[in-house]
């Protein structure tokens, strides 16, 4: 399963507790440490789209406390940094303000900062307090509640209505294994495949309404934002190629306006299973939407060959 909107809780770690001691010759005087500061927060950006995850039963993130001051006023040790990991095309939002858009790999940006350490009883030694017998218990870190939204960053993305191939075309392409079958919505989540270093999405079916929350709805209409090319997948076995072709853009163009203007190519697939007469009506129509428009069948070698040099 692809997590691709989680909320978590993070935390800096606490300030360690300044020390209370004194020195074992009579009249030395106090000779506690400073507490060590507690961890930072950072965020790394990972190649690995299904990292986020590991939130779901991870909620909460805290770096490492710092450790108590030590005798012979020594500093207690600093906490240890925390660093989440999250998806290339992650953007974090704290109280639906956008904080960080995740656009750079192995890139770490602070995200909280730990608590200052607590001064030892060395600190707050005087003229006229020889000897105190108090120290500070150390500052909690920073504390903030995020909402992780995920967008993915594709070189081609597979779009179309539900049941015309898209993940049958992913598959043949790729390594990918995405589920298939005969009926509406067998996809349910973004399925991603390499070809050749560059990564194809297979976006789950839309239909009308799709914009409004129709079907699966805008849920994934916003992995569309990011990718490169869109492959607009329409079956040959379609009454109305064109009609349906219009149907997806219309909902492309509702949801962001900019998505209209994406590069994109018409596949129509399971070309096999048409006549070829048939087949050339159905590119004549859909020719009035003056793009690039392929054939393609993953029964056809030759049509995929030809789709595989297009992309690459």
């Amino acid at each position: 399963m692809l997590v691709d909107e989680v909320e978590i809780t993070i935390k800096g770690g606490h300030g360690g507790k300044g020390r209370v001691a004194f020195y074992s010759k009579m009249g030395a005087g106090p000779s506690g440490g400073d507490g060590g500061k507690g961890g930072d927060v950072y965020v790394q950006a990972t190649s690995d789209l299904y990292a986020l995850n590991k939130f779901l039963s991870q909620p909460e993130c805290k770096a490492w406390d710092g450790q108590m001051g030590g005798n012979n006023r020594k500093t207690g040790a600093e906490g240890e940094d925390l660093t989440l990991i999250m998806p290339l095309g992650t953007t974090i939002y704290d109280q639906e303000s956008k904080v960080i858009e995740i656009n750079e790999l192995n890139k770490k940006e602070l995200l909280v900062k730990g608590g200052l350490g607590g001064r030892g009883n060395t600190f707050f030694k005087s003229s006229s307090n020889t000897t105190p017998r108090f120290a500070q218990s150390g500052l909690p870190g920073e504390e903030r509640k995020l909402t992780l939204k995920l967008q993915l960053i594709a070189d081609f993305g597979l779009i179309g209505l539900p049941n015309t191939g898209k993940s049958s075309i992913l598959n043949e392409l790729t390594n990918a294994q995405a589920k298939i079958g005969d009926y509406p919505f067998t996809t349910l989540e973004p399925n991603l495949g390499m070809l050749n270093g560059k990564v194809i999405a297979d976006i789950p079916g839309l239909i009308e309404g799709a914009s409004e929350g129709r079907g699966l709805g805008h849920k994934f209409l916003k992995h569309i934002e990011k990718v490169r090319l869109l492959l607009h997948c329409i079956s040959s076995e379609s009454d109305n190629p064109l009609k349906e072709y219009k149907i997806i853009r219309d909902e492309l163009k509702k949801f962001n306006p900019k998505l209209w203007e994406k590069e994109e190519i018409i596949l129509l697939t399971k070309s096999d299973l048409i006549e070829k007469i048939n087949l050339e009506k159905k590119l004549k129509s859909l020719a009035k939407t003056k793009k690039k428009i392929l054939p393609v069948s993953i029964h056809n070698w030759d049509s995929l060959q030809i789709l595989i040099k297009v992309l690459v």
